[in-house]
């Protein structure tokens, strides 16, 4: 053999040697018997070959990768070789390992194993748990307001709880006095009230979840028109600025349904009817309740609740309705505005493309339907006005709106303008110009996505089919765009509706003067108001 071996190098351990017959403390005792034993294996052909690879490793510095190899205190440099394979069966050093996972190994799995996390609870089935402060001060809130009332509060004692512990706008008061009054005493009492906003976590819930859990039905997961009936009704009785509307029942309940109309337009994006929780808050409704609740004046709050906005919708409807069946067909819609619409929209329409009729008559377009209908026209900015009118506009219903489909709206807008002697603008600059406001990704086609967020929009539904509003758009009429300069917060229906009431009450007054009196009118005429 080629090398020598010095035994004073490294000491060899006896377990090592894995021999069942040789008792390791003998060998430990008798360390020639161990260097014999060492010498011997040296001698084999393989483990010299062995032996030499690994001092050349060693030498060129690679990694000693020796399976079998075991780190110890003892040992020089951990040139240790490998141990031959023998059988588990009689190795009381395998059986060992078998029985149970070696230290080492445990070490490592512990190592490994991730540190664990402690997610905090983000769901709650009945609402987040109440805050020991909140639920105090709701609590010395609620005895204030009992106190000296151990029988309970009336319906009408009630209302300042509403208002000022559950922070509701006060025409809720009726609605959430009989969902904690279940059995009709006509009393509620403290026990009662903190078991149901207290206790049933209602207190920890954001307002628009509280007024949708108030309202609607308990089987349901939406809001139908019929919910929002209770509310207007406290509404009407309740706010000083419809006072007046108290001697004409008739004429609350017409109020209420075009509240609830406009609440639905504008609020039920998805148009079944069914007004979700998702939708009552994306939507500004509870903002318009709270500003209803705190305004003396209701015609300062412009969304759905002014009276001067239901005076023009219904004023406006009840001028087409010349037979007063509360029905409108064709021939009255085409009359609106002064007949600014064309024959083919008004087809569109009364196809029921855009929104299908509530009403049962065939070819008959009720109230609600007229709604829809003037609150798209009023104000073709807003995202509900932009949709009825591209379905429209949509013949094939394909989604896009082509070249051909423009065309075919503007050729009757182009006969209008040669019937009035006006100078006709022919459809190839009209596209132009309708692709230079709109800015659509592709030119050849528009899609509802280019029209919304373009505040353009509505002015191209206007230069197909509404010559009255094209002509002003053309002209650019110095009043309106002052009107818009003064009242940037207005919308349009906003700034029509002001207009047209304006309009309205002179016209009322004009009448009244000629009659003599201000109790005599001609109902043939107008609406009897």
């Amino acid at each position: 053999m080629d090398m020598d071996y010095n035994p004073d190098v490294c000491r060899l351990e006896p377990e090592l040697l894995q021999l069942n017959e040789v008792s390791s403390l003998a060998i430990k005792s008798n360390s020639y018997v161990a260097d014999k034993l060492f010498e011997q294996w040296l001698s084999l052909p393989d483990s010299t070959a062995l032996v030499k690879s690994l001092v050349y490793k060693a030498k060129t510095g690679i990694s000693l990768n020796v399976s079998g190899a075991t780190s110890s205190p003892k040992s020089c440099n951990n040139l240790v070789p490998p141990l031959s394979p023998r059988s588990s069966s009689g190795s009381p050093r395998i059986t060992k390992q078998r029985a149970g996972p070696s230290v080492l190994g445990s070490s490592l799995k512990i190592a490994n194993e991730p540190t664990k996390e402690l997610i905090p609870q983000f769901y709650f089935k009945n609402g987040r748990p109440i805050p020991n402060e909140l639920k105090e001060r709701c609590l010395f809130r609620t005895n204030q307001f009992f106190y000296g009332h151990a029988n309970g509060l009336s319906a009408d004692e009630f209302k300042p709880v509403t208002k000022e512990i559950c922070m509701l706008p006060s025409f809720f008061s009726s609605v959430l006095f009989k969902a904690i009054d279940v059995g009709n005493t006509g009393v509620v009492t403290k026990d009662a009230f903190v078991d149901f906003w207290v206790n049933g976590n209602m207190l920890t819930k954001d307002i628009a979840t509280q007024i949708f859990t108030l309202l609607k039905q308990p089987d349901l997961r939406y809001l139908t028109q019929e919910d929002f009936k209770p509310i207007l009704r406290e509404l009407l009785v309740t706010h000083p600025g419809l006072e007046f509307l108290q001697g004409t029942p008739e004429f609350q309940e017409r109020y209420a349904e075009t509240v609830i109309y406009r609440i639905f337009y504008y609020v039920n994006r998805t148009g079944n009817g069914r007004l979700t929780l998702r939708e009552l808050k994306r939507g500004n409704l509870i903002s318009a309740m709270l500003h209803a609740d705190e305004e003396e004046d209701i015609n300062k709050v412009l969304k759905f609740f002014s009276y001067e906005h239901f005076y023009v919708i219904y004023c406006k409807f009840w001028e087409l309705d010349t037979d007063h069946d509360f029905l409108i067909d064709k021939e009255n819609l085409i009359r609106y505005g002064n007949h600014a619409l064309t024959y083919r929209i008004v087809d569109r329409i009364f196809s029921q493309v855009p929104r299908k009729f509530t009403s049962e008559v065939e070819g008959k377009m009720g109230y609600e339907d007229f709604v829809y209908f003037i609150l798209s026209e009023e104000d073709k900015s807003s995202e509900p006005s932009l949709e009825y009118w591209f379905k429209c506009i949509d013949l094939d219903g394909n989604g896009v709106l082509t070249r051909n489909e423009l065309q075919f709206f503007y050729e009757e807008q182009l006969h209008r303008m040669e019937c009035m002697a006006q100078e006709p603008v022919l459809f190839e600059d009209i596209l132009c110009q309708i692709v230079d406001m709109v800015k659509p990704q592709d030119e050849e086609y528009f899609t509802l996505h280019d029209l919304k967020g373009n505040k353009l929009s509505g002015s191209c539904f206007n230069i197909l089919f509404n010559l009255n509003k094209f002509m002003a758009f053309e002209s650019r009429d110095p009043f309106l765009i002052r009107q818009e300069r003064e009242n940037p917060t207005m919308t349009e229906w906003d700034r029509f509706a002001h207009r047209e009431y304006i309009r309205l009450s002179m016209e009322e007054d004009a009448d009244d003067a000629s009659n003599g009196s201000a109790d005599v009118w001609d109902e043939s005429l107008e609406a009897p108001f």
